[in-house]
């Protein structure tokens, strides 16, 4: 007997300031202009997907100590925008990256269980910790955590709050069908809370929201990363891109569960995905090649590299050949805070292999960084993408996909048009909503429910 095909899950990441986005194409337009971001809530919307998730901006980017100018001033609040698309959307999910190391349990799930009810159970929360001092310089704490303070911080952060959304229970809660407003007893919306990182207790008032909890998201890659996902997450995002290591991912993370007395269908694994979308294979690889180099300027290509280099290379011509000296390898590294968390933890190894493949391609600067950073995950027709995309997920290299267009608002539209239609009629994808919240869209039990199970199983 054939395994039952799996069903896709689906989303749409409106794309922040970041190497994704192409802002020289004329259909390209604003980052928080409202406007923007209801078309791309309402495309995701008509295509049935899963959910909208927004990254979260702190800052400006920087190297070297200073602001420059591949960045873009213009990143909204995060709860502003998801509670405005609460009002022009009824289905779609609502998911927002809010940081654990600069803000408050309390507070946190203060906006979450609000946007629950003014959504009608559609928020989630990605659970995101912060490790650059720059970005510290913001909040009165300042500077950064070293990365396991930074995940016991987390872990511990996340464990309130869910306390806090907890300290309403549907016993405690009386309606008065006459006055309309909402009676409790004693106990109800009362937490005390005495850890390593929070002392607090007091009364919560916000009521239980829709769906219990809202969903919790977790990007981390790193082994406490994919354990604290494991332990406290309905799903996490995924940077592989090709499909051993997906596969190697998605067994990794899922075998971790038992442990926890979860089940390997609580907990999905999402990976980010790029595409280039065009009517046929050949079309869409020019359209990927062009998008790439729309991406990686000269200026961008530099800054790329400086990661590795750990030194000023503004003095280089990005269409010119790597730099003949090698990576300084010392703590002080040029993104000020964020020494102990490399992109590249040999930087001498990556810049020999990155040399060779220069030399053995005739590559520049910006060729290399072209060639050697994300390219599109889904190239070809709507037909190739529709079935490349239904293999990965069959062959358990994700349970779906979080889709970056490279271009916003817009991006998202023909993928909506042509893609999810050949989805729908493989029959591994919805033809529309089955429920009220995004649980129901992610197929996931209702957190009362998993904590019995886990009770059951204990």
């Amino acid at each position: 007997m054939s395994k039952p095909l799996k069903q896709i899950h689906l989303a749409a990441h409106f794309p922040g300031v970041n190497n994704t986005t192409v802002w020289s194409d004329p259909e390209a337009g604003s980052h928080i202009e409202f406007s923007s971001f209801a078309h791309f809530a309402k495309t995701a919307e008509r295509a049935k997907f899963d959910f909208l998730f927004l990254a979260e901006g702190l800052r400006l980017r920087e190297q070297g100590g200073k602001i420059y100018d591949l960045d873009v001033v213009g990143r909204p609040d995060t709860f502003t925008i998801l509670a405005a698309l609460a009002a022009v959307t009824e289905h779609l999910g609502l998911t927002g990256t809010i940081n654990s190391t600069f803000n408050e349990p309390y507070e946190v799930a203060r906006q979450f269980a609000s946007l629950d009810h003014l959504s009608g159970g559609r928020s989630a929360w990605n659970v995101v910790t912060s490790w650059d001092a720059f970005t510290g310089e913001n909040f009165r704490r300042g500077g950064f955590l070293p990365q396991q303070e930074r995940y016991s911080r987390a872990k511990e952060f996340l464990a309130t709050t869910q306390e806090l959304f907890d300290s309403w229970q549907g016993d405690e809660i009386l309606a008065d069908q006459a006055s309309g407003v909402f009676l409790r007893d004693a106990k109800a919306g009362s937490f005390v809370h005495t850890g390593q990182h929070f002392d607090i207790h007091g009364q919560f008032n916000v009521p239980r929201s829709p769906q219990g909890r809202p969903v919790i998201f977790q990007a981390g890659d790193s082994d406490e990363g994919r354990e604290f996902a494991a332990s406290s997450a309905d799903a996490i995002f995924s940077r592989y891109a090709t499909l051993k290591e997906g596969q190697a991912f998605y067994t990794d993370v899922k075998n971790r569960l038992a442990k926890y007395g979860r089940r390997h269908d609580q907990l999905l694994i999402l990976p980010a995905a790029s595409f280039a979308l065009a009517d046929t294979d050949a079309e869409a690889e020019e359209l990927a090649r062009t998008v790439r180099r729309q991406q990686v300027s000269g200026a961008t290509a530099l800054k790329h590299l400086e990661f590795v280099w750990n030194r000023d290379l503004s003095g280089y011509d990005p269409e010119g050949p790597l730099p003949d000296i090698d990576p300084d390898v010392s703590d002080n590294h040029i993104s000020k805070g964020r020494a102990q968390v490399r992109m590249y933890r040999d930087p001498l190894a990556t810049a020999r292999e990155w040399r060779e493949l220069a030399e053995a391609n005739k590559w520049s600067i910006r060729d290399l960084v072209i060639n050697t950073g994300n390219r599109q995950n889904f190239i070809g027709s709507p037909e190739t993408i529709a079935r490349t995309i239904n293999e990965y997920v069959q062959a358990d290299a994700s349970d779906g996909f979080i889709l970056v267009p490279h271009i916003t608002p817009t991006g998202l539209d023909t993928f909506a048009d042509k893609v999810v239609p050949l989805l729908q009629a493989q029959g591994v994808f919805r033809t529309d909503y089955e429920g009220p919240t995004l649980r129901h869209h992610l197929g996931l039990a209702h957190p009362d429910e998993a904590r019995g199970e886990q009770r059951a199983a204990s």
